[in-house]
């Protein structure tokens, strides 16, 4: 399973001029110049089958969870709720693709 890491804007350290000149360079840089080798074309299949998440809001909860099921998700160190959240949503979505019975 990939790591999945959240970032808030506040947490970043500040821009130095160097970032900013960097980023006013690549802000100048015609599409056409940009190199996208390292990220492949989607196809028509997973554009189609493409799902937009607009983040759902959270909601705090007390749940109870196997020993084993926690350490293996606390294994993977911080997030490791995010990393829960996304294996639950990972299920609803397969549930929801599953035709009724």
């Amino acid at each position: 399973m990939g790591r999945t890491v959240r970032v808030r804007l506040e947490d970043l350290p500040p821009l130095t001029e160097a970032d900013r000149e960097a980023l006013r360079r690549l802000a100048e840089l015609p599409d056409d110049e940009i190199d996208t080798s390292d990220i492949p074309e989607w196809t028509e299949e997973e554009f189609a089958n493409a799902v937009w998440h607009t983040g759902h809001g959270k909601q705090q909860v007390t749940v109870r969870l196997d020993k084993d099921v926690l350490a293996f998700f606390k294994k993977g160190g911080r997030g490791y709720q995010t990393r829960i959240n996304a294996a639950l949503r990972a299920f609803m979505e397969a549930q929801r693709k599953t035709p009724a019975e």
